[in-house]
């Protein structure tokens, strides 16, 4: 198949065989399917015109994604960038035409995310024909995912199936999750959160090192839907390189740690839930994390010796890794309104 443009090659993933119960959807970056599938939505339906500025704040790839996605259909791209950002990807933004800004340096994720949300702001009122993207509160992201899930519905077989991966926006997750079970109400889905997320209730417990970016947030997502997921894993920053480093080791597969985390994960689930075909979501490659996970690979823990504590409330977790049977409930009525 000749592509028309890269970001329709970059976007679509290889699935490869872990074990005997478990499988890798491999993306080299997972929300170009987001940002295309969005951006031509939005084009289709006149809520944008071609030449137009689409802005929304990034810690990385959805910011690669967009500005890939602008570059395909002649838009014009501005990031209000996490100060998390490494120097590779800023590099990519400033080549393919778009505009970067990044927030000054913050004590915390909270701080850094507001600040980025504040930004954003200021430019719609500095600028109103600017398009905010809101890629954490708009659901025309979730329909870049019925592709995967296609995709997934066609290679996977006649087996019951668990999705694995962090949670993040909650798009990519509930996205693949919400059309696969157009087909199969049964298909489970395992959300991967680190300690300090919001999303699931774990805001009040500190890691020190957590920066699994893009599977948590100090803030709330509306496209999070908490009653998609029957299962949520809390797991310390420790844990998520573990995992990350086993996976490089075992499978040969370098990818980030939100992977790590979700093979870890998998890895748990797969023991207790032996019958199923367990799909781990690998978002992106390693090359953000060589310094902070790959090149510490000799801290990383033993996986066999690692296991969660089971609780059945938020309240009841404990660090360096928790889990909790969800049971596809909604969000707490009082999370949202202390959010408020």
């Amino acid at each position: 198949m000749i592509h028309p443009h890269i970001a329709d090659a970059l976007k679509r993933p290889d699935l490869v065989r872990l074990s005997e119960g478990m499988v890798l959807i491999r993306f080299e970056s997972m929300k170009v399917y987001s940002a295309l599938a969005a951006v031509g939505n939005l084009l289709d339906r006149g809520v944008i015109r071609p030449g137009q500025t689409l802005v929304d704040s990034s810690s990385g790839i959805y910011a690669h994604a967009l500005a890939l996605a602008c570059h395909r259909y002649g838009l014009r791209c501005h990031i209000v960038a996490s100060t998390t950002v490494d120097a590779t990807t800023l590099a990519q933004l400033e080549v393919l035409g778009a505009t970067v800004e990044q927030v000054r340096p913050s004590r915390n994720l909270k701080l850094d995310q507001e600040l980025r949300v504040r930004r954003v702001r200021e430019l719609l009122a500095e600028r109103p024909d600017v398009h905010w993207m809101r890629q954490y509160h708009d659901d025309v992201h979730y329909l870049g995912y019925r592709e995967v899930a296609d995709q997934l519905a066609a290679a996977a077989p006649d087996r019951p199936l668990t999705v694995v991966g962090g949670v993040g926006s909650g798009a990519s997750t509930g996205g693949i999750v919400q059309h696969l079970r157009r087909r199969d109400p049964d298909v489970r889905l395992v959300g991967v959160q680190p300690f300090g997320s919001v999303t699931f209730g774990s805001q009040d417990h500190h890691d020190p090192e957590a920066i699994i970016a893009g599977i948590g947030s100090s803030i709330v997502f509306d496209n999070v839907r908490h009653h998609l997921y029957d299962a949520v894993h809390w797991m310390d920053f420790t844990h998520a390189l573990s995992g990350t480093v086993a996976l490089l080791r075992d499978h040969a597969v370098f990818a980030g740690l939100s992977t790590g985390a979700a093979y870890l994960t998998a890895t748990h689930e797969t023991r207790r839930h032996p019958d199923r075909l367990h799909l781990v979501i690998g978002a992106d490659t390693g090359h953000r994390y060589v310094e902070q996970v790959h090149a510490r690979h000799a801290q990383a823990l033993d996986p066999a010796a690692l296991k969660p504590v089971e609780v059945d409330s938020p309240e009841a977790m404990s660090m360096p890794w928790s889990v909790m049977a969800w049971n596809r409930t909604p969000c707490p009525a009082h999370w949202k309104e202390a959010a408020a």
